[in-house]
């Protein structure tokens, strides 16, 4: 099984990630030796057992889904 990282040990993904399954906004990138895939939280779970056994890293911000959102300050 690959390691988990978290938000604080990775830069924060950006709306400009797509999820190379289905094109929506990505959440988790998944560190492959031969190079790197994203996923949407859903193909993510859809595919996690597999991408465990394969992944050196997987960088999880699915968190984010469920954030407060904080209003701005002008």
């Amino acid at each position: 099984m690959g390691p988990v990282t978290t938000a604080t040990e990775a830069p924060t993904m950006t709306a400009q990630d797509r999820c190379d399954a289905c094109g929506a906004q990505a959440y988790v990138r998944v560190q492959l030796e031969a190079g790197e895939l994203l996923f949407c939280a859903h193909h993510a779970r859809r595919h996690s057992e597999a991408l465990q056994k394969v992944a050196t890293d997987i960088h999880d911000e699915t968190e984010r889904l469920h954030a407060e959102e904080r209003p701005t300050e002008d």
